[in-house]
C-alpha cells in the first residue's frame, strides 16, 4: 500500500496542475532568498555519492558555495515534492524520472550531470538460475519510472516472457513498485523471486545469503547512468557562476570517489561521522571495492557476461553523453509504464536528449585540472552498448 501511495502521490505531483502551486511556492522562496545556501536532497543510496562527498569532504566551500547538512528522504515522492515546492534546491533523481518531471509535469528544472555509472543489478532468491525461472513469478522495481524498468523488462522480454501487474501465469513476470528498504526482507520472505534496484541493496542480500545477483544492469547497458543531479531553471539563469562553483565540487567529488573507494564507503557508513546513510562499511566496500576473487565468481556465475568491458560495480563519470538521453527516450517509449504517459509518444528522442540536460556547467568543470583524463574520457561523445 505504501508502494502505490507514494506512486500516486508521484503520479500528481508530476502532472503539470498539481505541480503548478509548489512551483509557484519555489518561486516565491528563490525571490525572498535570491542567495539561498546549497540545499541537497538524497535517498539513502550510492546514487547520491557525489553530493554526498562534495559536502562531507567539504568541497563545496573551498569552492566559495555555503550548503546545510544534505536532507535525508525516504522515498521519491518526498524527494520530489520538496524540490518542487523549493525547500531543497539541488537534487538526485533516477534519470527517467526526470523525463516524466521536465515533460509530464513541465516543471522548469534542468539535469546537469550524471551522478554515477552503473550500480545496479537484477538479484534473486538462491534457487534461481535463470530470467526464465521468473515466470509465474513477482520481481520487485524501485520506480516505474527507473532504468531499472526499463532493463529488466527488455531481459523478461529477451527469454520470451510477458510483463504483469497482477496474476502472473506460466510465461509471465508480474512487476510491482517495492521501496527499497522492503525488498531485502521481501526477498527474504519469498513475497518476491527477485529485485533490481540501486546498490547497496543487492550487496545487502548477499551479506544476509538471501539473494545472488543474476545479471549486473551494467553488464547489460555498458556504463549506463541511473541517477542524475537536477536544479531549478531560475538559479541556472539568475546565479549561474554559483551553479558553476556547485558544478565544479560534485565533479570533483565524482573523481575522488573514483579513486577512494575505501574511503568512499567509510565516508557514507552509519559508522561514518555525518552517518550519510545506514548501510554497514562492509556492505558499501563490497560494491565500491569488491574483492577480486568476488569479481571473479560473477564471471564464472554469469552475472557478467561482458568481462572484456572492465567496468566497476559502480562507477562515476559525470558528463551526461547524448547519445544515452536518446537511447533512454527509445526505450521508454516502448516500456509498460503505469500511470498516464501519453507525453512519452509524442517526445522526439533527439529534441529531448538535448532540452533536458544543461551541460555547459559539466563540460567547464570537465576542463579544469585533467578532469577529462579522470574520467577516461576521449571526447563527449559515444556509442551506446546494450546486450542481454
Amino acid at each position: 500500500m505504501n508502494s502505490r501511495r507514494d506512486f500516486l502521490k508521484l503520479s500528481a505531483l508530476f502532472a503539470a496542475a498539481t505541480a503548478l502551486p509548489l512551483l509557484q511556492a519555489c518561486s516565491n522562496r528563490a525571490a525572498a532568498n535570491s542567495d539561498a545556501p546549497l540545499t541537497i536532497g538524497y535517498l539513502p543510496i550510492l546514487d547520491a555519492t557525489p553530493l554526498l562527498v562534495a559536502h562531507g569532504k567539504g568541497m563545496f566551500e573551498q569552492n566559495g558555495v555555503a550548503a546545510v547538512k544534505p536532507v535525508l528522504f525516504r522515498s521519491w515522492a518526498s524527494l520530489v515534492e520538496a524540490f518542487l515546492s523549493g525547500q531543497v534546491n539541488l537534487i538526485h533523481v533516477l534519470s527517467p524520472m526526470s523525463v516524466w518531471m521536465r515533460y509530464g509535469s513541465q516543471a522548469p528544472v534542468r539535469a546537469l550531470m550524471w551522478n554515477h555509472t552503473c550500480g545496479s543489478a537484477l538479484t534473486v532468491r538462491p534457487d534461481i538460475q535463470s530470467v526464465q525461472d521468473l515466470q509465474g513469478q513477482t520481481v520487485a522495481i524501485p520506480f516505474w519510472y527507473s532504468i531499472h524498468n526499463v532493463i529488466v523488462q527488455q531481459m523478461i522480454r529477451k527469454a520470451g516472457l510477458q510483463v504483469v501487474e497482477k496474476n502472473p501465469r506460466a510465461g509471465q513476470v508480474r512487476l510491482t513498485v517495492m521501496p527499497p528498504s522492503d525488498m531485502v526482507p521481501g526477498l527474504a520472505s519469498k513475497q518476491i523471486a527477485g529485485f533490481i534496484v540501486a546498490e547497496p541493496f543487492n550487496a545487502l542480500a548477499e551479506a544476509k545469503g538471501v539473494g545472488k545477483v543474476l545479471r549486473f544492469s551494467g553488464d547489460i547497458w555498458k556504463d549506463h547512468a541511473c541517477c542524475l543531479s537536477m536544479m531549478h531553471d531560475h538559479d541556472i539563469e539568475n546565479r549561474p557562476e554559483w551553479v558553476q562553483k556547485v558544478v565544479n565540487a560534485l565533479v570533483q567529488a565524482a573523481a575522488w570517489a573514483k579513486t577512494h573507494r575505501a574511503e568512499t564507503a567509510g565516508l557514507l557508513a552509519k559508522q561514518g561521522i555525518q552517518k550519510y546513510t545506514p548501510h554497514d562499511v562492509k556492505v558499501l566496500r563490497n560494491v565500491l571495492q569488491p574483492e577480486p576473487v568476488v569479481w571473479g565468481k560473477y564471471e564464472r556465475d554469469g552475472a557478467i557476461r561482458h568481462a572484456g568491458w572492465q567496468q566497476q560495480r559502480i562507477d562515476f563519470q559525470p558528463y551526461p553523453f547524448q547519445s544515452y538521453s536518446e537511447m533512454l527516450v527509445k526505450l521508454l517509449q516502448e516500456t509498460h509504464l503505469a500511470g498516464v504517459n501519453r507525453f512519452l509518444q509524442e517526445l522526439n528522442p533527439a529534441e529531448a536528449a538535448k532540452e533536458l540536460f544543461d551541460t555547459r556547467f559539466v563540460e567547464q568543470a570537465l576542463k579544469q585540472s585533467q578532469m577529462m583524463q579522470a574520467f577516461g574520457l576521449q571526447d563527449l561523445s559515444r556509442k551506446e552498448i546494450f546486450e542481454i
